[in-house]
């Protein structure tokens, strides 16, 4: 397999199907917000795939957010903004200019080199950008401030995530993830306090600062927040499976059952996982 070759093909049926009149009706009617959701749907099923080591899967998910990139360049391309050449080229000029330690002189390889290096080429490519956008007219849409470049379109908890990091960078943050459980602590007991109340907006906005701060503790202990609650889905599908099973094999259906039985069979659940942890 050429991929050159393969790559040339995907951009020429993308094309047809974006062709007026002989091309496909949905992709005729789409726009760049209207499929933007999907890229973030693909994405995260190319997550999930690597999460459930299903290597097969994971094939077709990258190809699946690969279309999306053709999908929204042959748009641009169609505008005359820019198509799929100008987005490798892109993507491979950042590559090359963000690994000066590969690409560039041997002294520039150290750890130290690196990191000093990395905030400047940023910053260098963030005024860049300014600067062409100036040329073509148009608006600086840029947020400002010091977590202005933290994507706002990014899932929360993993948004949460680098803006509590590079806070952290300039001395704002705990230096003990005990303190941080301490803090996660004392919003639990503001959330109970707006329960009190009743104030349905104010309980919203402090379980968002529990979150907020769950966040942050797993920042601390280095785990990714969306990859341990993504576990506990999982965990937590296969305990309810086994009470809808168990219920099932003994005559009853979801709906039926009291809520001490289902707890009965989660806690059996709970019992059979740790014999298999054990055992494996």
């Amino acid at each position: 397999m050429q991929p050159s070759r393969e790559i040339s093909r995907l951009l020429e049926i993308m094309a047809a199907l974006r062709t007026p009149d002989t091309g496909c009706a949905w992709d005729l009617a789409q726009d760049f917000k209207s499929i933007a959701p999907y890229a973030v749907e693909e994405a995260c099923e190319v997550v999930d795939a690597i999460e459930r080591e299903d290597f097969v899967d994971l094939r077709d998910e990258l190809g699946d957010l690969l279309l999306q990139v053709v999908f929204q360049a042959r748009m641009a391309q169609e505008r005359d903004l820019f198509d799929f050449g100008g987005v490798v080229e892109a993507i491979t000029q950042k590559l090359i200019r963000r690994h000066p330690h590969v690409f560039g002189e041997p002294e520039q390889r150290t750890p130290e080199a690196v990191e000093g290096a990395w905030a400047e080429i940023k910053a260098q490519e963030k005024a860049e950008k300014a600067a062409a956008r100036r040329i073509a007219g148009l608006p600086d849409q840029a947020r400002q401030g010091f977590l202005a470049d933290v994507p706002g379109a990014l899932p929360a908890l993993t948004r949460a995530i680098k803006l509590q990091d590079k806070a952290s960078k300039v001395g704002f943050d705990w230096n003990d993830a005990r303190l941080v459980l301490a803090k996660i602590r004392e919003e639990c007991d503001e959330v109970e306090e707006a329960l009190d109340r009743g104030d349905k907006a104010h309980v919203a906005s402090e379980i968002g600062d529990v979150l907020f701060a769950v966040a942050n503790l797993a920042r601390h202990v280095k785990t990714d927040p969306e990859s341990a609650l993504r576990g506990c889905n999982a965990k937590f599908e296969r305990r309810f499976h086994h009470i809808e099973r168990e219920l099932e094999r003994r005559g009853k259906k979801l709906g039926e059952a009291t809520l001490m039985e289902m707890d009965t069979l989660w806690d059996e659940a709970k019992k059979l996982e740790a014999i298999l942890e054990t055992s494996s």
